[in-house]
């Protein structure tokens, strides 16, 4: 091949890359869900994905309409189930209208590059989401991150900026710390500068605010025209792909121009069909947010109470912080030996020192899971020396 050193291996690079990677304890493995463990690693904050009215909501939607959608949504790929989910999630979080994508992180793609470009500053938190790393880099905008949370510092980007237009971007409660993003004062800074505010609600839906509508309706910015949600079934509606939600001009600009949506094979029905049943579970029981965020809570108590560094929940997600990636590591060891599943975050994931469990809860937990957590995070504490406790 022209240009190619004679006798090079290609893949060497990446074999090194590996060893160093496994040397600093960061190296990743696809594992099978295990039977037997209880689950405190997944995003299935309301114990919706083995739920009977989900499955028979997934299995109905492929009897009627097979197991694919056959195409984009713009050619084949829309359904009548299509139609009511983009319906149904706009009037369960308050919006306008809606857009169903077959991913979260498309959504969020589609969602800043056709709001962004050239002639727009995209201002970004520091700690959101890849999913909104990577259309920040698509977006093809001059892109400032600004301190978590800080809305002062966003105020400050968007006051001194030469673009004509502005997007505010963040997550609504964030992935691994499990706090919540300052929407109101974010959304008076985008509405004194002329600002369209995206915030992504994966983690929120569901779980935050009344009925689990999500951050924006709980800070009370449901159906605001400058603010555009985007979303994920995958979490709490225990189903699979996203969404775009926001005002109608929003949706159109998506449809048109959102390369995510327009080039994607759309959402298989199955997935929509289980969405739709998802939403009919919320509706008929609104407490099932309050009880993921009462386990929840309880996950954080538990581990303060044996001395570990964590933080007060807003939502579902609960980090245990043990600083580097092998004390991690362990930690996720012995929760298995106790049987439970957790998540490990390790850098690049977390900031370098900032390795963490993420525990989630969900509303299904009982009291034996506890029981067994607290057994855990007590033997935590003592072989990794990370007890806060003297």
């Amino acid at each position: 091949m022209p240009g190619m050193t004679a006798g090079r291996d290609p893949l060497a690079r990446l074999r090194d890359a590996a060893g160093r990677r496994a040397a600093a304890g960061l190296r990743r493995t696809l594992r099978l869900r295990p039977d037997g463990l209880t689950d405190l690693a997944s995003n299935d904050y309301l114990g919706l994905s083995g739920d009977a009215r989900l499955v028979e909501g997934a299995v109905a939607a492929a009897r009627e309409w097979g197991t694919g959608s056959t195409g984009s949504r713009l050619v084949t790929g829309t359904t009548r189930l299509h139609a009511e989910l983009d319906r149904r999630l706009a009037a369960f979080t308050g919006s306008a209208a809606g857009l169903v994508f077959s991913s979260g992180f498309l959504a969020n793609l589609g969602a800043v590059t056709a709001l962004a470009g050239p002639d727009t500053l995209v201002v970004s938190d520091q700690v959101n989401h890849a999913s909104i790393v990577d259309a920040c880099r698509l977006s093809r905008s001059r892109v400032v991150i600004v301190p978590h949370r800080d809305a002062a510092a966003a105020e400050r980007a968007l006051a001194e900026r030469e673009e004509d237009h502005a997007l505010v971007v963040t997550d609504a409660v964030f992935s691994v710390d499990g706090d919540l993003a300052p929407l109101g004062a974010l959304h008076a800074a985008a509405r004194a500068h002329g600002a369209l505010l995206v915030v992504d609600e994966a983690h929120a839906l569901g779980v935050v605010g009344e009925g689990g509508r999500g951050a924006a309706h709980a800070a009370g910015l449901a159906g605001e025209p400058d603010v555009v949600l985007t979303l994920t079934l995958s979490k709490s509606l225990a189903s699979q792909g996203g969404a775009v939600l926001g005002a109608p001009e929003v949706i159109d600009t998506l449809v048109d121009t959102g390369r995510s949506f327009i080039f994607d094979t759309g959402l298989n029905p199955p997935a929509a069909g289980a969405a739709l049943a998802a939403l009919d579970v919320l509706a008929s029981d609104p407490g099932l947010p309050g009880r993921a965020r009462e386990r929840a809570l309880a996950i954080s108590n538990l581990a303060a109470g044996s001395g570990l560094e964590t933080a007060r929940p807003a939502a579902a997600v609960v980090p245990v912080f043990l600083g580097e990636p092998q004390a991690a590591v362990r930690a996720a060891e012995i929760c298995a030996e106790h049987g439970l599943r957790v998540g490990c975050f390790r850098p690049p994931s977390v900031p370098k020192g900032r390795a963490c469990l993420r525990l989630t809860a969900r509303a299904t937990l009982d009291e034996s899971d506890l029981t067994r957590l607290r057994a855990a995070l007590a033997e935590i504490a003592s072989s990794t020396g990370r007890s806060l406790h003297p």
